[in-house]
């Protein structure tokens, strides 16, 4: 079991991922922009973040960078979606800025577990 802060400002992708995250018996808690997923890590820490790359506010780019510098061991998959050519700039980026994986919305329920099994290993909160 992990826990997960998920970070997209649509409720609707918000709620499908914490359902499909919750059914694997992972912690997840959410937020709608990247500022207050930020401070919600920092109340309560996450082994792993999932955040959007376009939100109004503080956007998925600032957000990795924020992580990077303030929790710098918590695993980051950024995810995106939208026009091809500029969703994969986007997550491009945000792979740069320091995301460790990288998906196109709406990504496949068994991809996203695989990678978080694969980011996490046995460093999973109990």
């Amino acid at each position: 079991m992990a826990k997960i802060v998920v970070i997209d400002d649509d409720p609707w992708i918000c709620a499908l991922l914490k359902h499909v995250l919750e059914g694997s018996g992972h912690v997840v808690t959410e937020a709608h922009d990247g500022a207050a997923g930020t401070e919600l890590l920092r109340r309560n820490r996450a082994d792993l973040v999932i955040t959007d790359i376009r939100m109004p506010g503080q956007d998925g780019w600032e957000t990795i960078l924020a992580l990077r510098r303030d929790f710098p061991d918590v695993k980051i998959i950024a995810m995106s979606g939208g026009l091809d050519n500029e969703t994969g700039f986007n997550l491009k980026l945000g792979e740069r800025l320091g995301a460790e994986r990288i998906f196109t919305k709406p990504v496949e329920s068994k991809k996203l577990l695989t990678a978080i099994s694969q980011l996490l290993g046995g460093h999973q909160s109990s």
